[in-house]
C-alpha cells in the first residue's frame, strides 16, 4: 500500500517537476542559479523536517499519522505551481510541497523497515523505490500527451497534478495498516530526549552520513540535467518522454539493486552507484550530440536502481528500531544539508565558467564520499 502510494504521489509529482526548470527559465525568466537556489532550498527545508518527525515517530505509539499529514499537504500545494507569477511564488509553493515531504518521509521509511524480515530489506526497499520511479513514469506521460496532443499550455498542464495527488491520500488513508512495534523499542523511545549527536546510533552510521553528506555536496538538483539536455537538442515536448525514460530505468533497476544488496552487501552496491554517478556527470560535462543526453539520462537511472533501496536498507541494518526513525531524520537531513549548496554551487560554475566545470566537480565529490564509505563498518544493533 506504502509503494501504491508513492507511485500516486509521484504521478502527481513528475507531472510537473520535469517541466519547471523549463517554466522558471522561459515563462518566469530566471536564471540557472536561481533554478538551483529554489530547487536546494525546497530540498534543505525537508530534511530538516525528516529529523523532527523521525524522532517524533520513535516516540510517538504510531508512525501513521504524520505519513497522512505529509502526504496531504504536499498533494494540496504542488498543483498551485500552475497559478504562479513570479520565481518567488514558485518558491513559496515548492517549500510547502517539501514540506510535506519532510514530514512523511522518515517515518514512512521506518514503516517499510518494520513490516519486513531483515534478510529482505533491500528488496522491500527497492520495491516501494519501483513503485515510486514507476510513478515518476506515468506523470510525464501525461505531461506529454497533454502538451503535444491536447495543445495545452504549461499552467494547465500544471493543474492535472491535483488528481493523483488526491487518490495517493485515498490509498494512505484507507489501506495502510500500521506494523505494530515491539514493546523494548517504544519503552527506549520514550525515555529518548531530543535528537542529539548519540553514540546510540553507533560510529558506522556516522561515517555513512560523512560519506552521504560529501556525495550530496556534488549532487545537484536533476534540474540542471534538464537544461543541459535542452541544450543538447532535446525540444521542450519531449522533455516529459526523456523523464519518463529515466525513471523506467529507475523503476526496473531498483528491485535488482536492493536483492543484490541483500545478497552481496550494501556497501559494494552504494560504491558500483557512486562510480557510475561519477561516470555520467563526466559524460554530461562533454556530450555534444542530443543522443548524448538520452543516452547519459539512461544510464543515470542505473545509479538510483543502486544506490536508493540499497542506502534506505543500510541504515536500517546499522540502527535498531527504537531509534530508527530518528537514524532516517538524520540520513535526511545530511542529503538536505548538502542540497542547497551542491545547487547554488552547481549553478554558479554553471554560470560563471562552463557546464562542464561544474559536472566535473560532481564527479570530483563521488570519488570523495567513495573513499570514506570504505570506512564504514557495519555491526548488527541488537534490537535489529
Amino acid at each position: 500500500m506504502l509503494a501504491a502510494v508513492s507511485f500516486l504521489t509521484d504521478a502527481s509529482s513528475e507531472i510537473i517537476y520535469p517541466l519547471l526548470p523549463i517554466f522558471l527559465t522561459t515563462v518566469l525568466g530566471t536564471s540557472a542559479a536561481a533554478v538551483g537556489a529554489i530547487e536546494g532550498a525546497a530540498e534543505t527545508t525537508s530534511a530538516l523536517l525528516k529529523l523532527a518527525s523521525g524522532w517524533w515517530s520513535d516516540r510517538a505509539s504510531r508512525r501513521k499519522p504524520l505519513v497522512v499529514a505529509g502526504y496531504a499537504l504536499a498533494s494540496l500545494a504542488r498543483p498551485l505551481v500552475a497559478v504562479a507569477q513570479s520565481a518567488a511564488q514558485v518558491l513559496a509553493i515548492r517549500l510547502t510541497d517539501r514540506v510535506g515531504k519532510g514530514i512523511r518521509g522518515s517515518p514512512r521509511d521506518a514503516l517499510i523497515a518494520e513490516s519486513v524480515d531483515p534478510a529482505i530489506r533491500g528488496r522491500a526497499f527497492g520495491f516501494h523505490r519501483a513503485a515510486d520511479h514507476a510513478g515518476a513514469v506515468v506523470g510525464p506521460l501525461i505531461a506529454f500527451a497533454l502538451l503535444r496532443w491536447e495543445q495545452l499550455p504549461l499552467r494547465t498542464v500544471f493543474l492535472f497534478a491535483a488528481l493523483p495527488g488526491v487518490l495517493s491520500v485515498i490509498v494512505l488513508v484507507l489501506g495502510v495498516r500500521e506494523t505494530p512495534r515491539h514493546a523494548r523499542a517504544a519503552s527506549a523511545t520514550k525515555k529518548a530526549g531530543v535528537p542529539s549527536l548519540d553514540v546510540s546510533l553507533g560510529r558506522a552510521f556516522w561515517t555513512f552520513l560523512a560519506s552521504v553528506l560529501l556525495f550530496t555536496l556534488g549532487n545537484s538538483t536533476d534540474a540542471f540535467l534538464i537544461l543541459r539536455a535542452n541544450q543538447l537538442g532535446v525540444s521542450v515536448a519531449l522533455i516529459p518522454i526523456l523523464w519518463a525514460a529515466l525513471h523506467v530505468v529507475k523503476s526496473a533497476a531498483s528491485v535488482p539493486g536492493g536483492a543484490l544488496s541483500d545478497r552481496f552487501g550494501r556497501k559494494p552496491l552504494i560504491l558500483a552507484g557512486w562510480a557510475v554517478y561519477a561516470a555520467v556527470y563526466i559524460g554530461f560535462g562533454r556530450a555534444t550530440e542530443t543522443w548524448h543526453a538520452w543516452a547519459l539520462f539512461l544510464a543515470y537511472g542505473t545509479f538510483f536502481g543502486l544506490t536508493e533501496g540499497t542506502q534506505a536498507a543500510l541504515i536500517a541494518d546499522l540502527v535498531g528500531q527504537a531509534r530508527r526513525g530518528t537514524a532516517y531524520g538524520w540520513y535526511y537531513l545530511a542529503v538536505g544539508i548538502g542540497a542547497l549548496p551542491a545547487s547554488v554551487l552547481f549553478g554558479l560554475i554553471w554560470d560563471r565558467v562552463s557546464p562542464r566545470a561544474a559536472f566535473d566537480v560532481g564527479a570530483g565529490l563521488a570519488f570523495a564520499a567513495a573513499l570514506v564509505l570504505l570506512a564504514v563498518r557495519p555491526q548488527k544493533p541488537a534490537d535489529a
